[in-house]
Formats: structure tokens, C-alpha cells, sequence
């Protein structure tokens, strides 16, 4: 008897899923790491990433330290750790502080996964959808991009070529009642530009005279190549109760270890804190550890000097190579420290598009437009020095002048 093929029902129309979160559907990519993925071609020479050199990695040092922390105690190295951090660390980090002239102590830090998580916990302790969030004008990309993601209102702070306008601030923050200023004012990103101490004495007395807190975020503050040392703004006046400060080992030991700090006042360290709990638990307990015995053993000082000392020749070619890779009338700072070079064209000029024919010919940058808040200059782009040698940035700036 034959048999018959089995008669299915047609499938039910499926349902699709609900809508993404509105805060990621209306929040714009970095525009960098688009161009990041253009400047992988092989021989393409890049002044747009913000990245440390690797041949300037002390990888024998930090070999060494990660041996050194499992000889120690394998157990604890591959263990859960407190969200905190290792008090080792901790305590390191605090001394560095302190010998800077900020005294610290290690109950006052928070180790972060990159400062970038830093940045993150605080705007989860403090923000709330319609808050309004003043930020620098340019500013840190990711930094817009968080804030964004939280629901804040951003108001861009007017600035000149040292930063922030102290009286244009009052002024923004009676007039709007900002929850926060978001600043980066040593060797600024993207336009490495420093805010002098007497505004950093102004912002301080400011934030508490009208009631603020401040987000002061330094990961390029021990890259300095000429100058001395200005105070951070958590040291000043005014300041102690209402600063989270923020810094970085990406730039001075190594990014892929993704570690960073925070510093604040208590009860904002306690928000941070469990804000951390729910997002990672704790940074990497072995990477902590590997760190605290290098800060031990090795001389970082003595690495940050050899880095400073290859920065400052970069630097320095790639300013004495502008004036003929820029169309004549475009103008550019000279940074005391840092990574980058802010840079202007002329009228009649756009970054963007020039970018398409720099990236033609084997160069990239980043435009600046990306980095504003409010309208952006469509003339300025950045350009960073530190990942090629004086010989690659002539070069680099040859193609840039025939683009």
C-alpha cells in the first residue's frame, strides 16, 4: 500500500523582534573607528589613530611583570577580584598622585577598565535622560558619543586656543544648570591645546560657587615635551569636593592591558563602584596584578622619558613639514605634549573631502567636524604624530601636499 508524504501546515508569520533601544539607533559610529579600517590598507601611513607606538612597549618589562605575578600567586592572578582593585595598585597609583602634588590615598581610587570605563560609570552615577552635560568645543569623541547614549542635552562651552573661556562658563552655567563639565585640559583630544592654571582656577571656583561637577579627564597629562607640569583641576580650590578625575596606563605602559583610574569624592566613588558591579564586576585581576608588580619593579619614569623623547622628534617633524603639505593660509597649534596636532585650512576648504584624496594617495587623518557639539568647522582636522617615525611623517606629508 503506497504510502503518502506527510502534508505540513504552512508556518505561522513570525513576528519580528522589538526595536533596538532608541539611544543606539540615534547615536552616530565613531567616525575614527570608520577610518581606522581604511588606514589597515598595507603602506598606508596614518596621523589619524590616537595610539601609543608599539616599538616603544616595554615588552620585556611587562613579560616579566606577568611572570612575576603568577609565580606570586597563580590562584589569586586567576581569581575574581573586588570591583575596587587590587589594593596594590591601588596604593601605586595614589603614590604617583600624591608625589604629583595631589595628595591621594588608595581609598579614594576606583581601577578601571580604561579610563574609557571611567568616563562611562560616571555618566551612569550622574546623568539622567535631559540632563544637560557642557563639554569643550571641540571635544573627546567617545565622550560625545556616551553622553549621547545617556540622554543628555550637550552644550558646547565657547573656547579659544587654550581651552575654555572662564567667563563664557559662568555665563553657560548659570543661564543652563548643567549637571557636569566634561574637560580634558592637558594636551587636549583632538585639539592638544592645555587649559592654563589660571582657568583652571576660574573653572574650579566657578563649579563651586553655582554648584557642578567636574569630569577632568587626563590620559595624556605624562606626555609633556616642553613646559612644567600645571596642577590638575581636582588639586585646586574649589574643586576637592565636586572633581572625578580620570587617568589612563594606555598611553605609558600599554593599551592592550586596558587599564585605568578614578578619582573622586566618596559618594561619587560609591555610585562609580556599583555602577562597575553591574557592568563588569571587576577589571582583569591578573592584568591588575601584572601592573602593580611593574610599577614595582621597573622604572616607569625612566620608559616615560625614552617614549617622551621619540614623541618630541615626531612632533616636531610633522610641525616642520606643514607649511608645505597644507594649502598656503591654513594654520595649526604647537602642543606642548600629548598626541595630536589641530590644524585648520583655509576658506573654501573642507577636511572630508580632502581626506577622500589624501586616503587616494596612502595618507589619512581625521576630519575635525565629528569632534564639535554644536556647528561644526568643516576646515579643521586632526593629525596625530606618535605611531611613525620622523622619516614616515616627511613622507606622509609628501602624499598629504599632492592630495
Amino acid at each position: 500500500m503506497p504510502v503518502s508524504a506527510p502534508v505540513f501546515a504552512p508556518a505561522p508569520a513570525l513576528a519580528p523582534p522589538p526595536a533596538l533601544a532608541a539611544r543606539v539607533r540615534t547615536t552616530a559610529p565613531s567616525a575614527i573607528r570608520e577610518i581606522l579600517a581604511v588606514t589597515s590598507r598595507p603602506g598606508m601611513i596614518s596621523f589619524a589613530g590616537g595610539l601609543p607606538a608599539p616599538e616603544l612597549f616595554d615588552a620585556e618589562g611587562l613579560r616579566a611583570a606577568f611572570d612575576a605575578a603568577f609565580a606570586h600567586s597563580s590562584r589569586r592572578a586567576l581569581q575574581y577580584s573586588t570591583t575596587e582593585g587590587s589594593p596594590e595598585l591601588r596604593a601605586t597609583v595614589a603614590a604617583r598622585l600624591s608625589r604629583r602634588g595631589l595628595a591621594t590615598s588608595a581609598d579614594e581610587l576606583l581601577i578601571t577598565t580604561g579610563s574609557q570605563q571611567g568616563l562611562g560609570l560616571i555618566t551612569t552615577a550622574l546623568i539622567e535622560p535631559g540632563d544637560t552635560v557642557l563639554v569643550e568645543n571641540p571635544t573627546y569623541l567617545a565622550a560625545l558619543q556616551g553622553f549621547t547614549l545617556a540622554g543628555a542635552r550637550l552644550v558646547p562651552v565657547p573656547c579659544d586656543d587654550e581651552g575654555i573661556l572662564p567667563d563664557a562658563l559662568e555665563e553657560l552655567v548659570a543661564r543652563e544648570r548643567p549637571k557636569l563639565l566634561y574637560t580634558v585640559p592637558t594636551f587636549q583630544n583632538p585639539t592638544g591645546r592645555t587649559l592654563p592654571a589660571a582657568r583652571r582656577q576660574a573653572v574650579a571656583e566657578t563649579a563651586a560657587r553655582l554648584g557642578l561637577w567636574l569630569l577632568e579627564d587626563d590620559p595624556y597629562g605624562d606626555l609633556r615635551y616642553e613646559g612644567s607640569d600645571i596642577p590638575w583641576l581636582a588639586a585646586h580650590p574649589g574643586a576637592e569636593d565636586r572633581t572625578a578625575l580620570l587617568g589612563s596606563f594606555s598611553k605609558v605602559m600599554a593599551p592592550g592591558l586596558r587599564l585605568g583610574w578614578l578619582r573622586a569624592p566618596a559618594a561619587l566613588l560609591r555610585a562609580a563602584v556599583l555602577a562597575k558591579q553591574a557592568a563588569d564586576l571587576h577589571t582583569s585581576t591578573v592584568d591588575q596584578l601584572a601592573a602593580a608588580e611593574y610599577l614595582r619593579t621597573a622604572d616607569l619614569d625612566t620608559h616615560v622619558s625614552r617614549v617622551r623623547d621619540a614623541y618630541r622628534v615626531r612632533r616636531d617633524a610633522l610641525l616642520a613639514g606643514l607649511p608645505s603639505a597644507l594649502p598656503a593660509g591654513s594654520t595649526w597649534n604647537r602642543p606642548e605634549g600629548g598626541m595630536f596636532v589641530w590644524a585648520r585650512l583655509p576658506e573654501g576648504h573642507d577636511a572630508t573631502a580632502l581626506l577622500r584624496a589624501a586616503t587616494a594617495r596612502g595618507v589619512a587623518f581625521v576630519p575635525g567636524a565629528p569632534f564639535y557639539a554644536g556647528a561644526p568647522d568643516p576646515r579643521t582636522l586632526r593629525l596625530s604624530f606618535t605611531t611613525h617615525t620622523a622619516e614616515e611623517i616627511a613622507e606622509g606629508l609628501r602624499r598629504l601636499a599632492g592630495a
